[in-house]
């Protein structure tokens, strides 16, 4: 083990443990970017102290949880995966063989990163919250009862999950410390930009008469229950449909297809807003091809409802998660906002809420009752059956 960083936690007594636990003797690895160094070192070490007969060594592209390849692994023989550097976005009673979640904790400098957050916000508050957010969703924080902040200080050395919440919470000032070099930096987001483009691609795509579908093959990102549903509206309207199953979706990709008019990509969110101009035809989420088609009123067809003060809207970020899992706070903001319900429809072809099983999102009512919901919003919301 010295052979690893002494400030990265790989949690390799209890991987060997729960190798073990399980019988395995062929264990697949998988490992985002900045951790695939460590990969060879950490095989060699199960093989020699875990009885691990093969040890895979996954090399595809790694961006986050939801990249988790178990379908892989299964294909390759393993009888357990390791993921690496993400939290349990994809729950292991729902992929196809037994996966272990090791976080990989680095320790930083957390007395230079609080002197600073004291130096810089001063006094800090006794009510600062911790907490964590992926790049494809984040809380809206006055709807975890966090709507009196004043900052968001954001820890990390990249911004890909900074700008998921500074989406949802446009109107915070948001800083981000890097824990490598020591500095604490104002960031900042062109949000009117980027509603502008995303209106821009939407009208684009309203007069699109041969539409491109692609399902994200990379992990889990994609759903294909939401393909059927998008391919079904698109049919009834009597557009030519190509479907396309990629792994990577990229502008030069899709630009190699161009007798396309409009593109849906049910991979990840962010595909569309990050990289929004940049694709040659309008490349849209699923929530967006849904306002394409008409089929739902857009954000801004609702001033009332969805306003700067709450960012952007809970179905952007709830209901085009193209995920195989429930987010906690999605269900309940469902039953706040009752147009969601036909977004949901539209979508997933029912308009009761959802959760995981080992396929797609299906209705589960104890799930939602008692595990989703805390007390407090249990309250906020009342009986959730009762009609809206």
């Amino acid at each position: 083990m010295s052979v690893l960083p002494a400030n990265y936690n790989f949690e390799i007594h209890k991987t060997v443990w729960r190798i073990q636990q399980a019988g395995a003797s062929q264990v697949a690895l998988q490992f985002p970017e900045g951790l695939l160094m460590y990969a060879c070192a950490i095989a060699d070490i199960l093989q020699e102290f875990a009885g691990v007969e093969h040890c895979y060594v996954m090399g595809d592209v790694t961006y986050g949880a939801c990249c988790i390849d178990d379908f892989s692994a299964a294909a390759l023989g393993a009888q357990l995966l390791v993921h690496y550097g993400h939290s349990c976005l994809v729950p292991v009673d729902v992929t196809c063989i037994p996966c272990l979640y090791v976080f990989v904790d680095i320790q930083v400098d957390v007395d230079h990163l609080v002197d600073t957050i004291q130096l810089n916000f001063p006094p800090l508050p006794a009510g600062a919250a911790a907490g964590e957010v992926l790049g494809c969703t984040a809380p809206v924080l006055a709807q975890q009862g966090l709507g009196d902040a004043d900052a968001l200080v954001f820890v990390a050395d990249g911004r890909f999950h900074l700008e998921a919440i500074m989406i949802a919470n446009p109107q915070l000032p948001a800083y981000r410390y890097d824990p490598y070099n020591r500095k604490l930096t104002i960031e900042t987001y062109d949000h009117a930009g980027m509603r502008a483009v995303r209106r821009r691609m939407i009208e684009a795509a309203a007069t699109a008469q041969h539409w491109g579908v692609v399902l994200g093959t990379l992990g889990r990102q994609g759903n294909p229950r939401i393909v059927t549903n998008l391919q079904q509206h698109l049919a009834a309207r009597g557009c030519s449909i190509t479907t396309v199953l990629l792994s990577e979706v990229s502008p030069p990709k899709l630009a190699a297809i161009g007798h396309v008019d409009a593109w849906v990509q049910v991979a990840c969110p962010r595909l569309s807003i990050d990289w929004g101009e940049g694709f040659v035809k309008p490349t849209l989420t699923p929530y967006e091809a849904m306002i394409a088609l008409g089929l739902v009123p857009g954000w801004r067809d609702e001033p009332s409802t969805w306003t700067e003060a709450c960012g952007w809207p809970p179905a952007y970020k709830g209901i085009v998660n193209t995920l195989e899992v429930a987010q906690q706070d999605f269900v309940w903001r469902v039953r706040k906002h009752p147009r969601l319900l036909q977004v949901f429809a539209e979508l997933y072809g029912t308009s009761t809420l959802l959760v995981k099983d080992k396929s797609h999102l299906v209705l589960e009512e104890f799930y939602e009752r008692h595990t989703l919901l805390t007390a407090q919003q249990k309250a906020e919301t009342g009986d959730w059956r009762a009609p809206s």
